[in-house]
């Protein structure tokens, strides 16, 4: 960004996760600067970190701030997207955790999410409010290149990784009853998690590519636990699954970064999500709101 403008010559692929990508991240990349950017949502949940790997640009954000300081309905998700895309990021990775709701799915286990189901009623959940009547396509909710991309460079990694899965986005920051998980599952459910929406719906109307790692750390509550094991054996349990999750996760997604896979498609229909999307009279909206929102639709 130049004089606080939107530079498409200067595209990044952002990344958003925890403290320990952005730590793992930092130690690879070149030119390494720390962003702190205002958007018309607020400030993000804390700086970006900015630098090169290889021959990427690369931006990552930790989603819940540093010392992992906001819960799951106080990320700051719509100033984090707009922030990514305004610094000039058109694609982004994120990783978070999530129970999982299928034995298929072992703690551990990586899957690359392709569904969601939203259950989120208290987060900003569109840059469009006071706008006007915008409509963006959710069908495929997640970026399919991005997807096969991670994919790709998965394979011949020793990773145990799933091709789909479907994410239900709870509000939290209670874990789910054993009748809400039981739930889940009888809905087509296969994770469990806080963070991924509205992360994803705003990244489209962002008009930027969204791919999803989901770490998974342990079973859901619908799984009975093993009543031999106390508590803390069954949190230290956790602990080490999520631990190689991550260590999986940033094996991948360092690959990805250091790769010759194309992340930033301009061709994606991703990339032109709001082309269709706005059903009000352009006349009809407020100059100030058309400005205020203009890097989304570069």
């Amino acid at each position: 960004m130049k004089g606080g403008t939107y530079d498409m010559a200067e595209a990044l692929i952002g990344v958003i996760g925890g403290t320990g990508l952005g730590d793992a991240l930092a130690g690879q990349l070149t030119g390494l600067e720390q962003r702190r950017e205002q958007t018309p949502f607020g400030a993000p949940s804390g700086p970006i970190l900015v630098g090169t790997l290889g021959t990427r640009r690369i931006a990552f954000i930790g989603r819940h701030g540093p010392g992992h300081r906001y819960g799951p309905s106080e990320v700051p998700f719509a100033a984090n997207i707009f922030a990514l895309k305004q610094l000039g990021a058109r694609a982004v990775i994120a990783s978070g955790a999530v129970g999982s709701l299928r034995e298929a799915i072992a703690p551990g286990d990586l899957v690359i999410v392709d569904q969601f189901i939203d259950k989120t009623f208290r987060r900003q959940n569109t840059f469009f409010q006071g706008y006007g009547a915008v409509h963006c396509e959710l069908a495929q909710p997640t970026c399919g290149r991005l997807r096969q991309a991670l994919l790709r460079t998965a394979d011949p990694l020793d990773i145990k990784i799933h091709t789909q899965g479907t994410y239900v986005c709870m509000e939290g920051p209670q874990f789910s009853t054993r009748a809400e998980s039981v739930m889940h599952r009888s809905w087509g459910g296969d994770l469990i998690g806080m963070t991924a929406m509205p992360e994803a719906k705003l990244a489209r109307e962002a008009q930027m590519c969204y791919a999803l790692v989901a770490l998974a750390s342990d079973y859901d509550c619908w799984r009975p636990h093993d009543p031999s094991k106390g508590k803390q054996t069954l949190l230290q349990e956790i602990r080490s699954n999520l631990q190689t999750a991550t260590d999986n996760c940033l094996k991948l997604i360092e690959a990805l970064l250091s790769g010759d896979e194309d992340l930033l498609g301009d061709d994606c229909g991703c990339r032109k999500s709001l082309e269709l999307a706005v059903w009000t009279d352009p006349q009809r909206i407020e100059a100030s709101r058309k400005e205020k929102l203009a890097v989304l639709f570069e």
